[in-house]
């Protein structure tokens, strides 16, 4: 059931990858219009009244993996878990596709252990996930990795629920 499921994803990423096309700037980019006009030689269109009416960047089409930008970690856990791998791939892949992109990645804890200990574990998060996307062949200087720690929760219970959703690396463009 896993692999199958792993695999489905792996055939949607790559179906979804080859039918979106890099936005060569992301203000008023529409490929299929560009596609469009090239193919039946209509006139050209006019520009959209309000920039990114058009399509989106990748990175922010909701329906998107790359809408996802944070890869989560069980307790006390560094190495990206089997779950997260297909969203850093993911990412990997268009940041080789955009050169010009870059990610900040942040590693974050919970609340539980020292301040000391939270900041290096969120460190070690950011980068593994750093050395993952190296080895998907993305380029140093596009890369960035921090940790805050446990100082920039994502929710602010004080149960596992909540916990979890603070131990995580997020991925932010800049």
């Amino acid at each position: 059931m896993k692999k199958s499921l792993i695999g489905l994803l792996l055939v949607s990423l790559l179906a979804a990858c080859a039918s979106q096309q890099p936005p060569v700037a992301i203000i008023d980019y529409e490929p299929q219009a560009v596609i469009k006009t090239s193919e039946t030689g209509d006139a050209p269109p006019t520009a959209p009244a309000h920039p990114h009416v058009g399509a989106l960047d990748p990175v922010d089409e909701p329906n998107s993996i790359l809408a996802k930008r944070s890869v989560y970690y069980p307790f006390d856990v560094y190495t990206v878990q089997d779950n997260g791998k297909p969203v850093v791939q993911a990412h990997a892949q268009y940041l080789n596709e955009q050169a010009n992109r870059k990610v900040r990645l942040e590693g974050n804890c919970d609340e539980r252990g020292s301040n000391e200990y939270n900041l290096a574990l969120g460190q070690r998060r950011a980068d593994g996930v750093q050395k993952m996307l190296q080895l998907g062949g993305v380029k140093d200087r596009q890369i960035d990795a921090v940790s805050y720690g446990e100082e920039k929760p994502t929710a602010t219970g004080h149960d596992e629920a909540s916990w979890g959703q603070n131990r995580r690396t997020d991925l932010n463009y800049r």
